[in-house]
């Protein structure tokens, strides 16, 4: 298959990026992965308008300056609170902000956020439109292939071409529908059939537009293959719960032949942050819980699971107890595997 003309398009590649999820994609978690891939776009997870405008703005637009490129996803419907937010978005200093088109939990249906606003394109343009008005930052839309009631691919295509009139231009698609009543988000993220052929008709049908697919992906062959024909693959809790799938990211997907740095390597650079942390008054296992997964595979996952789920409540030197686990692991793991 030919592969697809490059885009010149403004803000961060998103040949590869990390999906935003909630109590997943914190700033301790994006902290990590970067230490894992320079390249990958991370996303925060999804923040309410009401939480930036109404609440403590500062937390929830805070990061560490090296988790960039960094992008905000927001969750909203009304365009005027999305454009100001768009704009702290931007003064914030993130590299691009993205309107969460795709959660399928009861509670943002209730405040129109997310995969129910695919029944309603219209606030979905004129979201769109205001924000581009608000920052110079990309604006990208996150959707479902469809909902129920709403699934036909003629459906898809009207969306699409609604909201690209609005000024988008790229479109990140998670390929499935959403069922929005009877099953858990949980649920749909797995009931639902994948439908990775949907995505690729309507990068056909709108090849001027950037099409990022979402959904199901764990294998970098399989998302190699579908960049092909598409612009780039976003990938959620497989990255999370298997985070050394972001060791080969940059050699595979961005020609980037800097060395990898080994496992033991991402534990020791990891230490100062923690140490960071804790001296502002944090908690060790706010950032350790987003690691449990880094030896998945190899011999000592298992007890470093443990160590880190555990047996980290019950020590008054935390610092101490993390030095001690990364040399037990250093010791456990064959040299070789280190680096792999």
């Amino acid at each position: 298959m030919q592969q697809p003309p490059t885009l010149s398009r403004p803000g961060p590649s998103r040949r590869f990026s990390i999906a935003p999820m909630m109590e997943y994609t914190d700033r301790h978690f994006r902290y990590f992965a970067r230490l894992i891939s320079h390249h990958a776009l991370l996303y925060t997870e999804m923040v309410t308008t009401g939480a930036i405008l109404q609440g403590d703005r500062e937390r929830f637009l805070a990061y560490s300056p090296e988790e960039q490129p960094l992008a905000l996803q927001l969750g909203g419907s009304h365009a005027q609170d999305l454009a100001q937010c768009a704009r702290l978005a931007e003064q914030a200093g993130y590299a691009e902000v993205n309107l969460n088109v795709g959660c399928p939990s009861d509670r943002v249906q209730n405040n129109l956020i997310g995969a129910c606003l695919m029944a309603h394109p219209q606030l979905v343009v004129d979201a769109v439109k205001a924000m581009l008005d608000a920052c110079s930052i990309p604006v990208t839309v996150k959707h479902r292939i469809g909902i129920n009631g709403r699934d036909s691919y003629e459906q898809l295509v009207d969306f699409v071409g609604q909201v690209h009139e609005a000024g988008c231009e790229s479109f990140i698609v998670h390929a499935r529908i959403a069922i929005l009543e009877g099953l858990s988000p949980k649920e749909n993220r797995e009931i639902p059939p994948l439908r990775y052929e949907v995505v690729q008709q309507l990068k056909k049908d709108f090849p001027q537009l950037e099409i990022i697919l979402n959904g199901g992906l764990t294998d970098l062959e399989v998302m190699q293959q579908q960049m092909q024909t598409l612009d780039g693959v976003m990938v959620g809790r497989e990255a999370y719960h298997n985070p050394w799938l972001l060791a080969q990211v940059d050699q595979r997907l961005y020609d980037d032949d800097h060395p990898v740095p080994s496992r033991i390597e991402v534990l020791q650079a990891l230490r100062p942050y923690i140490a960071e942390h804790i001296a502002r008054g944090g908690v060790m296992h706010h950032v350790t819980r987003h690691i449990l997964g880094l030896f998945q595979g190899l011999p000592g996952a298992r007890h470093f699971r443990r160590q880190l789920s555990t047996e980290i409540h019950r020590t008054e030197q935390p610092l101490a107890f993390y030095d001690q686990l990364v040399e037990d692991m250093a010791e456990r793991i064959r040299p070789q595997d280190c680096s792999l």
